[in-house]
């Protein structure tokens, strides 16, 4: 199976990070040519496992997916041969892979990691910071992640000034059941001190498996003395989009990704906005690194009656267009998006198209640059392999990919402005509004 995907599947933004497990990934291709060679090795790789007779399946351990240390792989070489070029000479592959088997310091030497690493050392050769290899857990915690489902505490945490703190829990999440508050300045992880922490590592510190225990010490505005807050970690479901009213009876919607829950949620917040007849509509893609192709196209379809969404190009110059369903139950409201450098890929598409369209004013900074589009292929051992094929262009034939969307009124969000709380991109959209 597989699912197209516009997403830079980040899970932390600029300033924050949600602490759950991973939404996934910090990670064009030059030449089809080349991409195709090494796609084939890897099919015809897998292939002389399943299909080669006598020949032993990949062994992975079933509870966390990692590479057996034991298990033996047995490569059918000829399968191989039918699919490599003229000027491949997969001998050389095998004979480091007998060698490294064979001589390498500490065995055993475990088969399956082997194999995982070949294949995402292939995947890297493509030079593409979009394409990787998954193997079984991570693909796994991939398709949570594009569920909204985690594992954690539930809270949102940022660096400000130069603290780790804790900017909001969500709502009935086990951080908010514990007693965490917003403000709340993090001293100590498990004991750990957290001054001079990195927002990486307090993150890695913090989520954990369901049902395990974190504790936080916390300095607390109000408070003399420092707090040990125990969290236990629980299944966490973030709702992707959310909506709230705002003065002059303005309505703010805030999109935090394009995921499989996004446009059953959107379609039902369109018919709660239109029946408290706002005056316009906030619509915040700040730090939404994207999604899914689909969503980003019934998401701008509430503002596009039967137009053009976006394009797409694939290496030969060829590809599909796509757009709008014509459910366009916010067309004439106005309406502002705001943009950051955290938006991009499905956020781009959006804000591309309501930008060329007029349909919206886009305020902001220069979003991030993912035109791209990939596509998730699930492999048969639980692993997958997402790769690009191709790039997106808006209505208007612009480019997404590299440069982004340049926004109509570029309003810088400072350090100083979010360490004060200060927000001059949401003070311009009520301004433009009112």
């Amino acid at each position: 199976m597989s699912v197209v995907l516009l997403s830079n599947c980040y899970s932390e933004t600029r300033h924050c990070h949600y602490l759950m497990t991973p939404a996934f990934m910090k990670f064009f291709k030059k030449y089809l040519s080349t991409y195709l060679i090494l796609l084939t090795i890897a099919l015809a790789f897998v292939g002389g496992f399943y299909l080669g007779k006598g020949e032993r399946e990949i062994v992975v351990v079933n509870q966390k997916g990692e590479p057996a240390v034991a298990g033996e792989v047995t490569i059918s070489r000829s399968e191989i041969k039918k699919y490599l070029g003229k000027n491949v000479n997969f001998d050389i592959f095998l004979k480091v892979w007998d060698i490294v088997r064979e001589r390498y310091v500490d065995q055993p030497v475990s088969e399956t990691k082997l194999f995982y690493g070949a294949l995402e050392g292939m995947v890297a050769a493509l030079d593409d910071p979009y394409s990787i290899f998954l193997t079984p857990v991570v693909s796994e915690e991939f398709s949570e992640s594009l569920s909204g489902r985690f594992e954690g505490i539930g809270a949102e945490i940022a660096v400000k000034h130069n603290v780790l703190t804790i900017v909001a829990p969500l709502p009935d999440s086990p951080a908010e059941i514990a007693g965490l508050k917003p403000r709340d300045m993090i001293y100590a992880i498990d004991g750990v001190s957290a001054e001079d922490m990195r927002l990486d590592d307090a993150v890695a510190r913090i989520r954990g498996e369901k049902g395990t225990q974190v504790v936080l010490t916390v300095v607390r505005e109000g408070v003399d003395k420092r707090l040990d807050i125990s969290v236990t970690r629980d299944t966490i479901q973030v709702k992707s989009v959310t909506w709230e009213m705002k003065d002059n009876n303005i309505a703010y919607i805030q999109m935090r990704n394009f995921n499989t829950d996004t446009t059953d949620l959107f379609r039902q917040i369109e018919k709660e906005v239109v029946a408290k007849n706002p005056t316009g509509i906030i619509f915040d893609l700040r730090n939404n690194s994207g999604g899914f192709l689909q969503t980003s196209i019934d998401v701008a379809s509430a503002w596009l009656d039967n137009k053009l969404v976006v394009s797409e190009k694939n290496a030969q110059g060829m590809g599909n267009s796509y757009y709008s369903n014509g459910r366009s139950l916010l067309l004439d409201i106005p309406t502002v998006v705001l943009v950051n450098g955290g938006s991009a890929s499905a956020s781009e598409i959006v804000a591309g198209a309501l930008q060329d369209y007029k349909a919206a004013r886009i305020i902001g900074t220069q979003t991030f640059g993912k035109g791209s589009v990939q596509v998730l292929e699930d492999l048969p051992d639980g692993s997958s392999v997402k790769f690009t094929i191709a790039r997106w262009y808006t209505p208007n034939d612009r480019s997404i990919d590299v440069d982004g969307i340049t926004p109509d009124d570029v309003v810088e969000l400072s350090e100083d402005d979010f360490g004060e709380d200060r927000d001059p991109q949401m003070d311009k959209a009520m301004e433009y509004l009112k």
